[in-house]
């Protein structure tokens, strides 16, 4: 039978119609009159098309199919009970049959299938997930995987086998998902690709844990191919982490701040610099800066760091519980020692801090041939290496699970040795800080 809906207009039309009982937007219900002169004319040999149009119906109405499927239907009626085959037996003609009277025992089950919906209802609406925080906090919205599973508990609960549609209606999905979803293919398919997803979780966690430091998706997907020869697109290592809850550090505020104030013999100098970072010229231009750590039971330390702008390289670093001085000028002394072989026009950029504005400094680093640039007042972004830089390291280092400054410098020692050998870095071209600067060093 075709599936046309009628129109207002030509609902009223066919009702028009002499041979039509009556008429709604899905089908016709026709006289038995007219079901009668269809079978003498289609047995003189008329074509189904024909009567219809001489009996006053459009074809482009009705549809050829409807047509077709109803003359294919009278015949074989009658064909099986003769005349009585082609009259209408439904009550009232109206095409349903009318509801008959129910027992107590069944109103009292169907309101106790309806007081299960409802409970089910409101169990499958409670409880929405959010993130964020304030006005920021949105509702999150669940997977399909996680709707058709909150069904199928609901449904187990209040034995509700009956009323998936309804349920699946009232979550947003559809009936046909839900029943593939626990088809015994689909099963067999998720366990393996659970399966698959251990192995790939397995590896993740070797590399999350590689050196003792946890890392995110990119540092993962890089120590993977460096470390262990294991190449995972970088979507499929997120999706992984997510579904096993491996969680990436939180990027931590600098809570650096200068304290100490500069006197008249403090010289400021001009930004030589201009952010200008990835010359792609190793140990020419390098970064330094101050942060704050704090381990222990309340304890505070400081770390000074020189930081290769080129390669991200760390060339020298010092620890101290003191804020004086002699933090920066150790770690010049130590840059120094090392003996490292500086660029042509290397020079040292630095904010406007009291260390670094401090005459003795100044003069330490022109005894070492070297430049002298600052970042411009306030402006952080002007020496963001090395910040970014900071950031990383007291995201990555257990500094929280040192007990004294002993131990502090220890765990930064083992660090900086990480740093420098062992973390790849995406914008290094996939390198670490040492491979970057043997591959510059070997296009020069």
């Amino acid at each position: 039978m075709s599936t046309k809906l009628f129109t207002k207009e030509e609902m009223e039309m066919l009702a028009a119609n002499k041979y039509v009982k009556h008429v709604s937007a899905k089908g016709i219900t026709y006289t038995d009159e007219f079901r009668r002169i269809f079978i003498s004319e289609y047995e003189k040999g008329r074509f189904p098309r024909a009567i219809f149009e001489e009996c006053g119906f459009v074809i482009s109405i009705l549809g050829i199919g409807r047509v077709e499927s109803l003359s294919k239907d009278w015949r074989a009626k009658y064909k099986k009970n003769g005349v009585l085959g082609l009259e209408d037996t439904r009550r009232g003609s109206s095409g349903t049959h009318s509801d008959k009277e129910l027992s107590i025992e069944e109103k009292y089950e169907r309101l106790k299938t309806r007081n299960k919906l409802l409970k089910a209802e409101n169990e499958l609406l409670k409880k929405p997930r959010y993130a964020g925080k304030g006005d920021e906090k949105k509702e999150i919205e669940l997977s399909s995987k996680e709707k058709f599973l909150l069904i199928n508990s609901v449904i187990k609960q209040h034995k509700l086998k009956n009323n998936i549609s309804y349920l699946c209606k009232l979550v947003g999905v559809s009936r046909s998902g839900y029943y593939n979803y626990f088809s015994l293919k689909s099963q067999q398919s998720r366990n393996l690709n659970d399966d698959q997803d251990k192995t790939v979780r397995d590896h993740i966690l070797n590399a999350y844990n590689f050196k003792g430091r946890k890392k995110g998706a990119r540092q993962i997907k890089m120590t993977l191919e460096g470390q262990f020869a294991i190449v995972y697109n970088l979507k499929r290592i997120r999706r992984v982490m997510k579904k096993y809850r491996i969680i990436c550090p939180i990027r931590k505020a600098n809570p650096y701040r200068r304290m100490m104030k500069a006197t008249k013999e403090h010289k400021y100098l001009p930004n030589l610099l201009n952010r200008k970072f990835k010359q792609n010229i190793p140990r020419k231009v390098l970064l330094t800066d101050i942060t704050y750590l704090f381990y222990g039971k309340g304890n505070k330390a400081y770390l000074s760091t020189i930081k290769d702008g080129s390669t991200n390289e760390i060339l020298a670093y010092n620890v101290s519980d003191s804020l004086t001085l002699p933090i920066v000028i150790d770690t010049l002394h130590k840059l120094e020692k090392k003996k490292i072989k500086l660029a042509k026009g290397a020079f040292i950029h630095s904010d406007q801090g009291f260390h670094y504005t401090s005459p003795k400094f100044q003069k330490l680093v022109k005894s070492y041939a070297l430049g002298q640039s600052m970042s411009r007042r306030g402006n952080c972004w002007d020496n963001a290496p090395q910040e970014s830089f900071f950031g990383h390291f007291k995201d990555e280092a257990n500094i929280k699970t040192c007990e004294t400054l002993d131990d502090l410098k220890k765990e930064i020692k083992d660090y900086m040795s990480y740093y420098n050998n062992y973390r790849y870095q995406w914008a290094l071209e996939r390198m670490t800080p040492v491979q970057y600067r043997n591959h510059l060093l070997s296009s020069l």
